[in-house]
């Protein structure tokens, strides 16, 4: 058995978990509501204030599908409970990030400033001209608007 897999999912209080058909896991707490579509091979079970993940076999697949979506569940708990962080800092002379509304702009030694859309769902925050801290629930989005800003340099 998964070693990840087999640990359950603690649900905090104030966080609800429901499983809809297919494995349409819905997740809402103080920091938003994050929906996702599970593996339908995977069976998942909330019992109090426990989530369970089990396989149907012990075929490999099964085995990777196991722990992966225990801890797709665990990452929206924790989403709606604590939320995700990312830091960044800008190194160069004369670099420098503005934030206007949901627009990030930067100024990285190009002849055009370089401006990003933030998605919905995350909240950006610039300080000092060069340290920009990217929060949201969803972990995925978070580690990939962090990525889509480290690709500019």
């Amino acid at each position: 058995m998964s070693r990840i897999g087999r640990m359950p999912v603690e649900i905090p209080a104030g966080v609800t978990v429901t499983v809809a058909n297919g494995n349409l896991v819905t997740v809402k707490g103080k920091l938003g509501t994050l929906t996702e579509q599970l593996h339908p091979r995977m069976t998942i079970a909330v019992e109090g204030n426990h989530a369970y993940v089990s396989r149907p076999t012990d075929e490999k697949e099964d085995r990777s599908l196991h722990g992966l979506t225990r801890a797709l569940l665990h990452n929206m708990v924790v989403g709606v409970t604590e939320g995700y962080a990312k830091k960044l800092e800008i190194v160069g002379v004369g670099y420098k990030a503005t934030l206007a509304g949901t627009k990030l702009t930067l100024n990285l030694g190009y002849s055009h400033a370089i401006v990003y859309d933030v998605p919905a769902g995350l909240k950006l925050t610039v300080t000092d001209g060069v340290k920009i801290l990217i929060e949201g629930a969803d972990k995925q989005l978070v580690g990939e608007a962090a990525a889509r800003i480290r690709k500019f340099k």
